[in-house]
């Protein structure tokens, strides 16, 4: 457990360092207004990239954690559902793009290029789960690292040859491209059914595991699953969008710089749930009560207390650091890092209890009350954003994460803990060293 965590956490290492040069070469090397449009358009089709994979990679973690082999029917059907709304995403991305056109040909220019990003994050979640299938955790950090380094590379050669915006995005589109052939070659051999899975017997390929799922049965199966993502990427860059509508790209760049820091240290508790633990309490949840109540009691306040560590590091660290290495023109922004900092204890504390719903039988409720932080997100955000601008933002976000938290944690407590005895620290050390207990 500690190779494969040590694997992601490492690749996530390099995810962060890659995700923040590119950020730093990029508003070294563009003006302002071009830095903001940038990340605007960026955030965009951020947020639209859960509505492309429509939650099928979180849904083939569910249905093979608790089919195994047979799950296999609901492949076929999901990668159609994926393609259809990535398509309609796409042209409704460059349709949005020509109506602009006319105004800003450079803003245009890049929408339309970064559209290719919405089908890369689509393919590298599926991939991302597959690999989680197979417990191929070498091969899944290995392919979320690469589509960042081609990024840097890019920005090196906007950096170096002093290459306008569009050519920025252009890169981008290359390397999206890339990266979906990548995951098309990766995917294959689960396409085809013979796969081994973590967990589960090699699938018998001489018998077929059942009747396709209706696609229109995937869809409803996977419509907690993207709300769910929708509801969290708004937390993520709404924020940026909104700013750069309200107070011009300028402060879009100044806001983006700091959320990028925080979506980066929110990479910890998605490598640890998202990418290593949910299918394994997807298997828990039916077969291991014990290591459920674990999870839950060593868990969340583990990550609460990593999560307060590292936002004292953050808050500190950023304040000499950001100038330093953006300009001064961003002294802004390492304020701004200091007060969204605070959100980092409750958003690790709530990804840790929030996992123990997704594999408890408790999707929908967890989607509802990501919906009430979604809603607490924009009203703060329609009326702080106004006021004070971009620390307004900031606020936003902090309200919403502490919201969020404390819903999860009392759902979990009440549904899925209940009066249940908690384990002692020694069942968890016996589990962690696969100690057998002595006879008495």
């Amino acid at each position: 457990m500690l190779a494969h965590l040590s694997m992601l956490g490492l690749s996530q290492v390099g995810v962060t360092v890659a995700a923040f040069a590119t950020q730093i070469l990029l508003a070294r090397s563009l003006p302002q207004a071009a830095f903001g449009t940038f990340t605007a358009a960026l955030a965009v089709v951020s947020l639209t990239a859960p509505l492309a994979v429509f939650g099928v990679s979180e849904l083939w973690l569910q249905r093979f954690g608790q089919e195994g082999g047979r799950a296999h029917r609901w492949v076929g059907p999901s990668l159609r559902l994926v393609l259809v709304a990535s398509a309609a995403l796409v042209a409704a991305t460059m349709a949005w793009s020509l109506a602009e056109w006319p105004a800003d040909a450079d803003s245009g220019a890049v929408r339309a290029l970064l559209a290719s990003v919405i089908v890369a994050q689509a393919g590298l979640a599926l991939v991302a789960s597959v690999q989680q299938l197979r417990g191929a955790y070498a091969g899944l950090s290995a392919l979320q690292v690469a589509p960042h380094l081609g990024r840097v590379v890019v920005v090196l050669a906007v950096w170096l040859f002093g290459l306008s915006v569009v050519a920025a995005a252009a890169g981008y589109a290359v390397v999206a491209l890339l990266t979906v052939l990548a995951c098309v070659l990766v995917m294959r051999p689960f396409v085809r059914g013979d796969m081994p899975l973590e967990g589960h017997q090699r699938p018998d390929t001489t018998s077929p595991p059942g009747p396709a799922v209706p696609v229109t049965r995937v869809a409803r199966a996977a419509t907690p699953f993207v709300l769910g993502n929708v509801f969290y990427l708004l937390g993520m860059y709404l924020g940026t969008v909104v700013v750069a509508e309200v107070s011009g790209p300028e402060a879009a760049a100044v806001l983006s710089v700091p959320m990028s820091v925080l979506t980066a240290v929110y990479l910890v508790p998605r490598v640890v749930y998202q990418q290593y633990f949910l299918a394994k309490l997807h298997r828990w949840s039916g077969t291991d009560r014990g290591a459920i109540l674990m999870a839950y009691r060593y868990g969340g306040t583990g990550m609460v207390a990593l999560g307060a560590v590292i936002a004292l590091l953050v808050a500190l660290g950023g304040l000499p650091t950001l100038p330093f290495l953006l300009g001064e023109e961003y002294r802004e922004s390492a304020r701004v890092l200091a007060v969204l900092a605070l959100a980092i204890p409750f958003r690790f504390g709530g990804a840790a209890v929030a996992s123990l719903l997704t594999s408890g039988g408790l999707l929908r409720r967890k989607v509802a009350y990501q919906g009430v932080g979604a809603l607490v997100f924009l009203v703060a955000l329609a009326i702080a954003t106004p006021v004070w601008g971009i620390m307004g933002a900031a606020v936003a976000t902090v309200l919403a994460e502490i919201v969020l938290c404390v819903l999860f944690w009392i759902a979990v407590r009440r549904r899925v803990v209940g009066d249940a005895p908690l384990p002692p620290w020694h069942d968890l050390r016996r589990r962690l060293t696969r100690e057998t207990p002595r006879a008495s």
